[in-house]
């Protein structure tokens, strides 16, 4: 490795003197050409370990990244920092994807990102034949997995652009995997070797605790008044969010709200807002936090339970980045578990209803039966529900099964924000004799925007209202203006779900779900159901250490500090020194067969009057085992109670059930 190369590549373009925990590691291993997995939680850094050593490559990197607005933010904060860097995702025009393109081939750019749906196109594969491509990475990895709780079957096109990469090497990263998705990623994506760098998801500074409560916004009001510093909440509706925010609001706390359905310049001032400390409380569906790094949030507010422990450990890892001390609470009433379990049902509509589902959406097209292959369709699931009279919930997600299925591809509400090319040579503008507003605004254009010659630009209307004294509808009526005139090209902003017909539209009789789109993933949800309710109702195992082995740690230890740990049990003692003591009195016990009564206890006990195991500590723990059994005592000798030693050792140490 060259460390003086990539420290002074991320200090010359990033401004950092160091690399996080396992970067370099990552780094190395790239370097060397090996086909690589990162498992880093989110906020650990997982972009630097692929930009970093790109700027000491030649050619470009492909980056595979299901997120549009991520993608889009770190085109953007690439080329503020003058890397060029372009992306093709669904909804851009034929046009655009072929110009976007051919600019990798010939423009020397560095950064591709593209969404996992274009990979098969044929102009993706054309043209990507002639790019000089230097390194694959594979963002949200786990999605390649269907043992994952996100998976999409488009990310199973990638093993066929490998293909095409010969000697390419590949980077996949993920912020939650389970063992058996660890397992699954790097079969997928045809690894020469299985090669995994790991970063531990313990959280040392950060406070697991589950409340159950009968008056949910009371707790909420009572938490934010008793632990200062910037917070999230998150809830399950958009219409919640600012339910929520509005109480808040009443009882004296700064807060605001955040969902999918905000405009983008409502989105990015309220994020500003709240990342600048103005705005104290987020509260927020599970589209708030991507690409968010905010090392100062003290507490992250679960008011409904997440689907799944990784969308919950993700979510709640948002809290503590800076290393402070900081809490990821969940209040939780019996009445959460119906909730959670009424998402099978909502999540896995009928066979019946998905199939009327799909025969609605071809007559609402128009589609004759074999035509349709490819096409595309702007769609409101409101106004495609309506007079279909189509429960709302339920068909979102028939859809969904039906993208699973390969017959269409469904994509929610992306947010496209305005953009610009122009379509005039710079030195022909002057010769325009624009009007003075139209002058006003195109030189407004040209002094914040670069790159407008050469590619489309993101554009704001409002700053641009700001810098011609314009309103933003004045702006955006001159933009247009403009674009008639054929001196720009110019897409306004607008809220684009749409539905692309995968296949040819079929019969019903002939659509077929298949076992694995269907039975083996609501399988698979049902697991991660349970296992979220399991968390949530536990209160004998300590939360961190639930987490842990959920994701494979099993020799996870008690944090200590989690509401579990820090309950006292009916030696008075806090719950995690009871049982780390009760665990050193069994193994001393296995170890030695029948031992002494005071033998034991000293054995135990630590001498230091200080230490947390002291003999006063120790003899309760002891007596308490006796009570119930786990231990007999007979004529002074100690001895564990035979049958009940697996049953003991495994409620103490093994929760890989979990």
């Amino acid at each position: 490795m060259q460390p003086d190369l990539f420290h002074n590549i991320l200090r010359e373009n990033w401004g950092y003197s160091s690399f996080r925990p396992l970067q370099e590691e990552i780094i190395q291993s790239i370097w060397e050409g090996r086909d690589t997995l990162g498992l880093m939680p989110t906020g650990g850094g997982k972009s630097l370990t692929f930009q970093v050593p790109v700027m000491a490559m030649k050619g470009i990197c492909l980056v595979v990244t299901p997120l549009i607005a991520l993608m889009k933010d770190q085109v953007d904060n690439l080329r503020e920092r003058g890397i060029k860097a372009a992306a093709v995702y669904s909804g851009m025009s034929r046009d655009e994807i072929i110009t976007t393109l051919e600019n990798c081939i010939f423009g020397d750019y560095k950064f591709l990102y593209v969404s996992p749906e274009r990979l098969s196109s044929e102009i993706f594969i054309a043209k990507l034949q002639a790019m000089d491509v230097c390194l694959l990475v594979v963002d949200e990895s786990h999605c390649i997995s269907q043992w994952g709780y996100d998976f999409r079957p488009s990310y199973l096109k990638i093993a066929e652009i490998r293909t095409l990469l010969e000697g390419v090497p590949l980077l996949a990263l993920t912020a939650t995997a389970t063992k058996e998705v660890v397992d699954d990623i790097q079969e997928k994506l045809l690894f020469k070797e299985k090669n995994v760098f790991r970063m531990s998801f313990e959280r040392e500074n950060l406070s697991y605790v589950v409340r159950t409560v009968e008056n949910k916004t009371a707790e909420l009001n009572h938490i934010l008044q008793s632990v200062p510093g910037s917070a999230i909440v998150y809830v399950r509706s958009r219409q919640r969010t600012a339910e929520v925010a509005q109480s808040l609001r009443k009882a004296g706390i700064s807060a605001d709200f955040f969902h999918a359905g905000l405009s983008h310049e409502d989105k990015v001032f309220r994020q500003n807002a709240w990342k600048m400390n103005d705005c104290r409380v987020m509260v927020a569906t599970n589209a708030f936090g991507m690409g968010i790094d905010k090392p100062d949030v003290r507490v992250v507010i679960h008011l409904d339970l997440p689907n799944s422990l990784e969308e919950y450990f993700q979510e709640a890892g948002r809290a503590g980045r800076d290393g402070e001390r900081s809490y990821a609470t969940i209040l939780y009433t019996k009445a959460d578990s119906a909730k959670l379990k009424k998402r099978i049902a909502d999540s896995f509509p009928t066979r019946d209803f998905i199939l009327r589902v799909y025969e609605a959406l071809g007559n609402y097209y128009q589609i004759a039966v074999g035509a349709g292959y490819n096409d595309v369709y702007d769609f409101g699931l409101q106004e495609f529900c309506q007079p279909y009279k189509l429960p709302f919930l339920q068909t979102h997600h028939a859809l969904k099964i039906l993208e699973l299925a390969g017959y269409i591809e469904y994509t929610e509400e992306i947010d496209m924000r305005s953009r610009i090319r122009f379509l005039v040579y710079r030195d022909d503008i002057y010769s325009l004799h624009l009007e003075k507003e139209m002058d006003a605004l195109v030189h407004a254009l040209l002094r914040n925007y670069t790159g407008v010659f050469a590619d489309d630009v993101y554009i704001d209307e409002s700053l641009l209202a700001v810098k011609t004294g314009k309103s933003r509808r004045e702006v955006c009526e001159m933009l247009i203006a403009l674009s008639r005139a054929k001196y720009i090209h110019y897409i306004p902003q607008k809220k684009t779900p749409f539905i692309v017909f995968s296949t040819s539209r079929e019969e019903t009789k002939f659509v077929s779900i298949s076992r694995s789109v269907y039975e083996e993933r609501k399988k698979r949800f049902e697991k991660r159901i349970f296992s979220m309710i399991d968390y949530a109702e536990k209160a004998d195992v300590c939360r961190s250490r639930m987490l842990l082995i959920y994701f494979g740690e099993v020799t996870a230890v008690d944090c200590g500090h989690c509401d579990v740990c820090l309950g006292r049990n009916a030696t008075g003692l806090p719950n995690w020194l009871f049982r780390r003591i009760g665990n050193k009195l069994k193994t001393y016990l296995e170890q030695r067969g029948s031992v002494r009564l005071n033998e034991l206890v000293d054995a135990v006990s630590d001498k230091d009057e200080n230490a947390e195991e002291t003999r006063d500590r120790v003899i309760p723990v002891l007596r308490f085992l006796v009570d119930t059994g786990e231990f007999v005592l007979k004529d002074d000798e100690v001895a564990l109670q035979p049958p009940k030693i697996h049953c003991l050792r495994e409620r103490l140490t093994d929760q890989s059930s979990v």
